[in-house]
């Protein structure tokens, strides 16, 4: 399973960004896409996911009300729609994806190259 991710940028705080992850690969019957973010000198931290079993999501409460992760048609892509951005967002942003019909936030065994996204203030 390969994972690319795009739609980074910079904007201005309380502006809106929209990013993209498209699967390419066998992604098999239970499968779980999430988004993870680095910011300069942190950790990397989960973001959102979305299970494509049953549709439930979570989110990290640093982003609720914010964002809207959500899938394509097709089990191969994600997308998470960034609203009111905040400069605290800033950081490298990272799609991933694991098989399994669970809603986790670690365990991850696929991961795309990051897209940057700048917000300032």
């Amino acid at each position: 399973v390969q994972l690319q991710a795009s739609g980074g940028g910079r904007v201005q705080a309380g502006g809106s960004l929209r990013l993209f992850c498209i699967t390419s690969g066998d992604t098999g019957a239970g499968y779980l896409m999430a988004w993870f973010r680095q910011a300069p000198t942190k950790e990397r931290e989960f973001v959102a996911a979305i299970n494509w079993n049953d549709g439930k999501v979570d989110y990290a409460d640093s982003v609720k009300g914010r964002f809207t992760i959500s899938g394509g048609s097709a089990k191969n892509t994600m997308y998470l729609q960034m609203n009111n951005l905040k400069p605290e967002d800033t950081g490298v942003y990272y799609c991933a994806s694991k098989a399994t019909f669970f809603l986790l936030r670690s365990g991850f065994a696929n991961w795309g190259h990051g897209t940057q996204v700048t917000v300032s203030s």
